[in-house]
């Protein structure tokens, strides 16, 4: 488990900030670690950087146990990965077993951030700035939408021209505990994206695209592929019943129900390429993930 409750001292009288500081931490990592309540002292949070400690102190620590995963670009400022589907870009709570942290705090330190996030089940292209600097600016450009990204998904259905989905969305606000659920709403916030057919499979009734966001929206490709009823395959909340969502997020539905209800065992969506200017220079990385021909394969299982 990456949370550990890491004992660290027996103070005697000693400042909070400096026991992380003779740990190892730099003074904005302590800011932070105290920020978020990690440290612990005689079983109650320290709150404050100059709070004077005795006794045994503990720190709720992130321990990284990385598996191995490469970026596939790599410069001085920052990296980029090739997610796979089923790996979170950021750990989601103390009880999260792996992340794409693991990978990035053992190759580039404490410091290193992803600058933007896919969905758990989306595969593909992630930007991570090497230190704190280089994650602000690199936040900074997704956050004004200079960045042009591109996705491919294997949907329902034959789609033969190109088109572009324009409706609005935001959180649904009816649905209790799972959030993350958005709906076309007039009220919305506008999201624009544009399809393109890339090869239709005739056995088995779906079509490869590509989906190119002009808005950021969570869940946005997502939900306006299943508002055109063009769902990607392998879809885990849209078109669903709260149970089955349920069932799924909780990892309690078997890979063949799964397979058979959704029409496969992942989501068919992968973030393929990504383009930013970043320090006056030009950058363009794309995936080397063969979602064609993985994809298909995904996709026949439902069929056999």
């Amino acid at each position: 488990m990456p949370y550990v409750n890491k004992f660290i001292i027996t103070a005697d009288h000693q400042k909070a900030y400096e026991i992380l500081l003779q740990n190892g931490f730099n003074m904005s990592q302590t800011q932070r670690l105290i920020d978020k309540g990690r440290l612990i002292c005689g079983g109650s949070v320290v709150s404050e950087k100059n709070a004077v400690l005795c006794g045994d102190v503990f720190l709720i620590d992130y321990e990284a146990k990385p598996k191995g995963l490469k970026p596939i670009f790599e410069c001085e400022s920052f990296a980029v990965f090739d997610k796979p589907s089923g790996v979170l870009s950021h750990p989601n709570g103390r009880h999260c077993d792996y992340s794409l942290n693991d990978e990035i705090y053992t190759l580039f330190g404490r410091d290193a951030s992803v600058a933007h996030r896919l969905d758990c089940e989306t595969s593909g292209v992630i930007v991570v700035g090497k230190d704190r600097n280089s994650t602000i600016k690199l936040k900074k450009i997704f956050e004004n939408r200079e960045v042009s990204k591109s996705y491919v998904a294997m949907v329902q259905g034959k789609i033969e021209q190109e088109f572009t989905i324009d409706a609005k969305m935001d959180l649904a606000n009816n649905y209790d505990d799972v959030k993350m659920r958005m709906q076309i709403c007039e009220n919305g916030k506008s999201a624009v994206t544009k399809i393109l057919p890339i090869k239709y499979f005739d056995d088995i009734d779906t079509t490869l695209i590509r989906a190119i966001p002009l808005t950021g929206r969570q869940h946005q490709i997502r939900l306006h592929l299943f508002h055109v009823k063009h769902k990607i395959l392998g879809e885990p909340l849209y078109g669903l019943l709260r149970p089955q969502i349920e069932k799924i997020l909780d990892k309690e539905m078997s890979e063949h129900e799964r397979i058979n209800l959704t029409g496969a065992k992942r989501l068919l969506l992968h973030s393929d390429e990504i383009s930013f200017k970043f320090d006056e220079n030009f950058y363009t990385i794309k995936s080397k993930f063969d979602a064609e021909s993985e994809f298909y394969k995904f996709a026949k299982e439902a069929n056999n």
